[in-house]
């Protein structure tokens, strides 16, 4: 049994493996200034509710891209687990080229995700990333990374309209039934979804333009994937578990290599 944390930006993303059973997944709000105690009690507290043995995990791996949390979480599972969780990092085996100018400015997120969606994919890819920022991450047909864009991420946007306004309310960010909003709500809602359906659905078909390839699998992750794979065509699997995936594959990579 194995645990794999994914700290990002918002979120930290937890799931627990049996062999390939995930047997739980969930997700705690990123938080700078809490201890590796709080983490360790709240976790600790999740995996009671589901009759899961913090002692039967023997291993784990973190993917992060908030390098203040990392000894913080690394200790937690010392800890509270008595592991000593492997952290993705330059020297822990991927199999992934980077075709990059600077491999170490690519973030360890893109890079399971990059991992996974080979893996799971195959390639030529796209792999759309809707998290604190939206990351497109494109694969050649050789299995090489070569590149991507980064885009201003769902939440975001809309809390700096909201928080850049006087009158501007906070919405639930869903899909309206119309793209002609009869309220400040609605107009909003259709601002969001379908203004970024939009950016999506043109970077897309950039992108493939100048990889010169048309038959690519465009994969969507993150948590507003699915709201946004159902306004458009060119997506062709929305996967919630990625970057998780991702991580127990290096995992086993790396415990099998190692």
């Amino acid at each position: 049994m194995i645990i794999c944390l994914d700290i990002g930006n918002t979120n930290i993303k937890y799931a627990v493996f049996n062999g390939d059973n995930l047997l739980i997944s969930f997700r705690v709000a990123t938080e700078h200034k809490k201890t590796s105690d709080e983490y360790g009690g709240q976790l600790l507290s999740i995996l009671g509710n589901n009759k899961i043995n913090a002692s039967d995990i023997k291993g784990g791996i973190i993917s992060s891209v908030v390098p203040q949390l990392d000894y913080t979480l690394e200790k937690m599972c010392r800890v509270y687990l008595g592991i000593k969780p492997l952290l993705l990092a330059p020297g822990l085996k991927t199999g992934l080229n980077l075709k990059v100018d600077n491999a170490k400015e690519v973030g360890a997120d893109r890079v399971v995700n990059n991992v996974a969606g080979v893996k799971k994919y195959g390639c030529p890819l796209i792999i759309i990333d809707f998290g604190t920022a939206t990351t497109f991450n494109v694969v050649d047909r050789k299995g090489e990374f070569i590149g991507g864009v980064i885009a201003p991420g769902i939440k975001g946007s809309l809390d700096s309209l909201v928080n850049g306004t006087a009158k501007l309310p906070r919405v639930e960010i869903e899909r309206p039934a119309n793209v002609i909003g009869k309220n400040t709500v609605t107009n909003m809602q259709s601002g969001i979804v379908f203004g970024f359906a939009g950016l999506v659905e043109y970077i897309v078909k950039k992108i493939k333009r100048e990889m010169k390839e048309e038959n690519v699998t465009v994969v969507a992750t993150g948590g507003f994937s699915e709201i946004i794979a159902k306004e458009i065509s060119c997506i062709d699997k929305v996967d919630k578990f990625l970057t998780l995936d991702g991580l127990k594959y290096l995992y086993n990579l790396n415990e099998t290599e190692g």
